[in-house]
């Protein structure tokens, strides 16, 4: 049985519970299962609709590689994991706090973040990069860098964005 964990650590799959995975992804992905659970002295019960909806999540993301955290929301993170959860230094985290960025609590002289007010920050940087990117392409096809579809193909396929930010470095160097 796994211990539980307060931290927000990921969870890979080790490859001997790969194929055990791909199963309980294939039985979970049946829309007519109900799954039971069923206790070591054979008592059984039935896995509620939201218990169903967070396993299948769970499995569907480990059947395809990714790690997986769970985090109560009003769980509250050191820096070094809000960090960590942001892909950032603690540096730049700690410059974050300091600027009102992220809302953050002090319990003695170390700053606490709840996971929720993280989570809210890290939807709103996404939603500031994309519009960001959607107005320099903008800017890019005024200025007649670009047809309309290779930009709107460069947006949608993220891997190409380097390429084309190449591409456009080098198409201002020759003007």
């Amino acid at each position: 049985m796994l211990k539980q964990k307060e931290s927000p650590e990921s969870v890979l799959i080790p490859d001997q519970e790969k194929e055990a995975i791909a199963k309980l992804h294939q039985i979970l992905s049946l829309e007519s299962s109900k799954l039971r659970l069923v206790a070591s002295n054979g008592e059984e019960i039935v896995i509620p609709e939201s218990v169903y909806s967070v396993l299948g999540q769970v499995v569907r993301a480990m059947a395809s590689g990714q790690a997986i955290s769970i985090v109560r929301h009003n769980r509250e993170l050191t820096t070094q994991e809000a960090a960590n959860i942001l892909n950032v230094s603690r540096p730049f985290l700690i410059k974050l706090l300091e600027n009102g960025e992220i809302p953050h609590i002090k319990v003695g002289s170390h700053r606490r973040i709840l996971f929720q007010d993280l989570m809210i920050y890290k939807e709103q940087r996404k939603v500031k990069r994309h519009q960001g990117l959607k107005k320099l392409t903008q800017f890019l096809q005024d200025e007649g860098f670009y047809e309309e579809n290779e930009l709107l193909d460069n947006l949608e396929n993220n891997n190409r964005v380097p390429e084309f930010a190449n591409r456009v470095r080098l198409r201002i160097h020759e003007q």
